[in-house]
């Protein structure tokens, strides 16, 4: 396994895989490892020849008062991951890599990036847009992997290669749990093992809805109204919404077309975000 921080070398190294005529997969992320984004790798080695993962805490998406200086890292750690997991590069360029002096040109997402974390978060997408642009950009690579937890995320990235016609397949990875049900974030670290266990409150609600939804209710507002029970346990619910998976536009009823239930929460400090697909 090679570690690559600059572009150059970067590029020199898969020049030869190119030549050598084998399929490039690529898994984009902001490090601290764990078992969703070996999912990612996963699917990536089962379908390419050369797996390169990325590991960048990229600054451009966070707001003023979000977690960017405390966000964990440990890059020895996710060294080790990678190299156990098969991943042939890691690429961890420094911020001047990416945004060198005067860099001015960013990628500005439309509809998809509105609701949901988008009314919450703003320029948020922008930022994840433009990175993850720049990343398609010096990697090259034949597929990109993402996962299904951040659903939003998946759907402003596959609009903008589809929109600046970037030669890359997107796959979304199913979302992976703890065997409790917790959806795997980074992020889940912060929590305290109090906060921990009122976190279920948010899978648990969307697996209330989705089991619903399976016996036949296809009513958006009864749906909400079964989740929204089980999230009483949260410290404060930042939305609680049933879109179309294609546009995230709000879900009319009855359901006739596949939706996306998501939720984003803060138990206390952290915040959460986590979906089900109903279709």
């Amino acid at each position: 396994m090679q570690v690559i921080t600059k572009l150059a070398e970067l590029r020199r190294a898969l020049a030869d895989v190119r030549n050598a005529g084998k399929r490039i997969g690529f898994v984009p992320t902001m490090g601290y490892l764990h078992d969703g984004h070996l999912s990612l790798i996963s699917a990536s080695r089962g379908h390419c020849d050369v797996t390169v993962v990325s590991i960048f805490v990229n600054p451009t998406q966070f707001g003023p008062n979000e977690d960017l200086s405390r966000y964990p890292r440990d890059f020895a750690r996710d060294e080790a991951l990678c190299r156990n997991a098969g991943v042939s590069i890691i690429f961890a360029p420094g911020a001047e890599e990416i945004y060198p002096a005067q860099f001015e040109t960013l990628v500005e997402p439309g509809e998809l990036a509105k609701p949901l974390c988008g009314g919450f978060r703003p320029g948020h997408f922008r930022g994840v847009a433009t990175v993850v642009c720049k990343l398609l950009n010096m990697v090259q690579p034949d597929v990109a992997y993402f996962g299904q937890k951040d659903f939003q995320q998946c759907a402003v990235i596959r609009r903008m290669t589809v929109d600046l016609n970037l030669p890359v397949e997107i796959v979304t990875v199913p979302t992976v749990r703890e065997p409790d049900g917790l959806a795997m974030s980074s992020r889940n670290r912060y929590l305290s093992p109090e906060e921990r266990g009122r976190s279920l409150a948010i899978s648990r609600g969307l697996f209330a809805a989705a089991q619903e939804f399976a016996s036949g209710e296809r009513d958006a507002a009864t749906l909400i109204a079964l989740a929204t029970k089980h999230l009483e346990l949260v410290d404060r619910l930042q939305y609680l919404e049933l879109v179309d998976a294609g546009t995230l536009r709000i879900a009319e009823s009855p359901l006739r077309y596949p939706a996306v239930l998501c939720v984003a929460a803060y138990v206390g400090s952290t915040r959460l975000i986590d979906n089900v697909v109903l279709s």
